[in-house]
């Protein structure tokens, strides 16, 4: 049962022993190497900036992997690319893919695999991608392998990363034209609840999700487009949340639409209402921060002074403060564990591990004062009870209008 978010203290109690910490990557962002896919065309096309290598996790994933055992963490999550293990029909590879996952588990942690992260092979390109009936089939042929081949280590699922981005992706630089939309929502939906069934009859008591980007603009045509359609395929709600907006600072829309990431509003109160959403609109469902965190431009401070560690910080103590609300979180990755290739620029970096693919041919992984920060909240289940947000919570968000305005989540004392 939800409580009133005035009814709750300052002091909110630790998240428990059975919540997961975690770290998200994604494996065209971080992998290099890439082999031929939509992604690896479009970088090379002009139309994104140089790929190189990326932060090379496809030899550096040992390191990477110790680095997040090393914060404490739970959960890692990986995507397992259908351009690696599929280069050409009927032509498998996973030897990466054993190796990296396998590492995990040897890690002590769980993987959280993506089957989808919005990148295809090359072939499935040449023969129409999401525009063609097709693609359903291909896809599943995948991603079946993949739930046969890794199953038995007991991930968590993600099948689509956020549907409805990837659809807009592909609109914005790839084939997809207005027109294709539809089916390519109808694709992605039948994909989902097919692997769905696979999924469950392949590993007891499976999680699955596909996670939702949540931005208050747009979220309800996310839910009618794909959420809704999937809604009893779904054993946990997957939520990323990155920016905000408000009477007290609307949303900058100027920074979103030209990349510029120290410009944009970053509300991490606004978290508590995208879980708050979810928590009504599946009573009882559990629900996982799949991704979130802040980017910089190339490390670059941040408009509003707020830092990596700050943000970290408010945004877990709103997690707390759901979970203390009766909200039903039992989850939370901090994307990402490196800086790696934000679709189409190396400019933004959310990596708790920086690294400099432009400038330094080492890629040396260098640690972020968040590091720590987040070392110290995973032995210790959260903020300590006495911690206070850096900022009050926002006039107004625009993540959960009008509800935000009449029933808004407060910090006793301010």
């Amino acid at each position: 049962m939800l409580t009133s978010p005035g009814s709750a203290t300052a002091e909110v109690p630790a998240v428990g022993g059975d919540f997961r910490w975690g770290v998200s990557s994604s494996g065209f962002q971080s992998e290099g190497f890439a082999p031929d896919s939509n992604w690896s065309r479009y970088a090379r096309s002009g139309q994104a900036e140089d790929y190189r290598n990326s932060v090379d996790f496809l030899h550096r994933y040992d390191e990477d992997i110790r680095n997040a055992a090393d914060l404490g963490v739970g959960v890692f999550r990986v995507s397992v690319e259908w351009a690696r293990v599929q280069p050409n029909p009927g032509e498998w590879d996973f030897s990466f893919y054993d190796a990296m996952i396998g590492r995990i588990r040897a890690a002590g942690m769980q993987p959280m695999i993506t089957l989808d992260h919005w990148v295809f092979p090359g072939w499935a390109v040449d023969r129409g991608g999401w525009r063609s009936a097709g693609m359903v089939d291909d896809w599943l042929t995948n991603a079946r392998a993949v739930v046969d081949r890794y199953a038995s280590y007991d991930p968590l699922w993600v099948t689509f990363n956020e549907p409805l981005a990837y659809v807009g992706k592909e609109q914005q630089i790839g084939g997809v034209g207005t027109l294709d939309v539809p089916g390519m929502l109808d694709r992605m939906v039948a994909a989902h609840r097919a692997i769905y069934d696979h999924i469950h009859a392949r590993q007891g008591g499976a999680m699955v999700t596909s996670n939702i980007a949540y931005s208050a603009i747009g979220t309800a045509q996310a839910e009618a487009s794909f959420v809704d359609r999937i809604a009893d395929k779904l054993d946990y709600i997957g939520i990323d949340y990155y920016y905000g907006g408000s009477l007290s600072k609307p949303p900058n829309l100027v920074a979103l639409l030209t990349n510029q990431s120290s410009s944009l509003i970053l509300e991490p109160d606004g978290i508590y209402y995208a879980l708050r959403r979810y928590s009504q609109k599946f009573p009882g469902r559990p629900l996982y921060i799949v991704e979130t965190g802040m980017p910089t431009d190339n490390g670059s401070p941040t408009t509003d002074g707020m830092t990596r560690v700050d943000n970290l910080r408010d945004t877990v103590y709103w997690v707390q403060r759901a979970k203390a609300d009766g909200m039903n979180v039992m989850g939370f990755n901090y994307w990402s564990i490196t800086d790696n290739y934000e679709w189409g620029s190396y400019s933004p970096r959310f990596g708790l591990y920086t690294v400099d693919v432009t400038t330094d041919p080492s890629l040396g992984r260098r640690p972020t004062a968040a590091v720590g920060a987040y070392r110290d909240i995973t032995g210790a289940g959260g903020v300590p009870a006495g911690y206070l947000p850096t900022r009050s919570p926002a006039l107004c968000s625009i993540q959960d209008l009008p509800s935000s305005c009449f029933n808004p989540v407060t910090v006793p004392g301010r």
